[in-house]
């Protein structure tokens, strides 16, 4: 959801013995999601428009249950974008504090293409996939 929303971007390739998490690659970092929150913010007060300007009163029940259907989707979608932008915002204070990039569970390097995957990880890909396989056996 989150990279795909943004204009496509540079990979970011490091220099031959550069610091993981320099102000360079922050700086990419802040740059990616801030493309990301902008487009977010962009869509979600395009939707409030359109729903606005679309608010029709249907006599037909089956166009009104077909528009309410429509909101209901849409609302779903703001709601899902709404909760993307607080983890955007939750990455950005992290690369103020300085603990971007580093995984919230164990400490370790989460890697430039992982985030460049998804810029709001917080977790490596080991802590990751550990947590999904806890998921799946309190699911059974």
């Amino acid at each position: 959801m989150s990279a795909e929303l943004h204009k496509p971007f540079a990979p970011y390739v490091p220099q031959a013995g550069e610091e993981y998490m320099n102000g360079k690659q922050l700086a990419h970092f802040r740059a990616i999601l801030a493309g990301i929150k902008g487009d977010l913010i962009t869509d979600i007060e395009r939707t409030v428009h359109t729903m606005q300007d679309e608010a029709t009163v249907f006599a037909d029940p089956n166009d009104r249950a077909s528009q309410e259907t429509d909101i209901a989707i849409e609302l779903r979608n703001r709601d899902r974008e709404r909760k993307l932008i607080k983890k955007i915002d939750e990455a950005l204070a992290s690369i103020d504090s300085g603990d971007y990039g580093y995984c919230a569970s164990c400490g370790v390097e989460i890697g430039i293409k992982r985030l460049e995957a998804r810029p709001t990880a917080t977790l490596c890909i080991d802590c990751k996939t550990l947590e999904e396989v806890r998921e799946k056996q309190v699911a059974k």
